[in-house]
């Protein structure tokens, strides 16, 4: 995020993250379920104290909490990160966010692109030529880019697939040929509202 706007941002994700309903993942109110067994939780909360031996700060979150069943629940966790360190680089596959600020476009899209993953990316941006950017070929190395929408849904009609060590082809209807070229399926939400995935709403 940019530095300007880290403040308030980070004040508001701690509040969304600290009133996440964390439950069953069969009742309709659930937003955060349990991870796939105790291995995950361990190596959730190694990163975090990786991520703490490296500078950052953890926010919120970061420790088990009961839940229904023998699922192994934890809380969310934001950690502010001074710069992106192997941790930040590494999936954890946790509900674990890393806070890293910028002042210039051009070291964003570096921290961005800096990564070995490259299955889906989001912008959030007024500015048309950072937008324009992150969907050129310069910007997000990902096989799919989104504009002022989150990267947890996939366009249906384009073809879904990743790119780096995410990539593995390309599906819905791509013809043969075209898993030899880069492309980027690209979504731009114009309106001023921010829908999310699956219906998912926060009070």
């Amino acid at each position: 995020m940019h530095a300007d706007v880290k403040d308030e941002l980070v004040e508001r994700l701690k509040s969304a993250y600290e009133t996440l309903p964390i439950g069953s993942p069969l009742d309709g109110g659930t937003l955060v379920g349990p991870l796939l067994e105790e291995v995950s939780a361990e190596r959730f909360t190694a990163a975090i104290d990786r991520a703490t031996a490296d500078g950052g700060t953890l926010i919120t979150g970061g420790e088990r909490v009961p839940g229904p069943g023998s699922g192994v629940y934890v809380q969310p966790a934001i950690v502010d990160m001074p710069a992106q360190t192997e941790v930040v680089r590494t999936e954890t596959f946790a509900p674990l966010l890393y806070v890293l600020t910028y002042t210039d476009f051009d070291e964003a899209i570096a921290l961005h692109n800096g990564v070995t993953q490259g299955l889906s990316s989001s912008i959030f941006t007024r500015d048309v030529l950072e937008a324009e950017t992150f969907l050129s070929a310069t910007g997000s190395d990902t096989g799919i880019a989104n504009v002022n929408i989150g990267p947890s849904g996939a366009e249906i009609g384009g073809a879904f697939g990743g790119e780096k060590d995410t990539g593995g082809g390309r599906e819905s209807g791509s013809d043969a040929w075209k898993i030899y070229m880069r492309r980027t399926t690209n979504t731009v939400n114009y309106s001023r509202e921010l829908p999310l995935a699956q219906g998912v709403e926060f009070g």
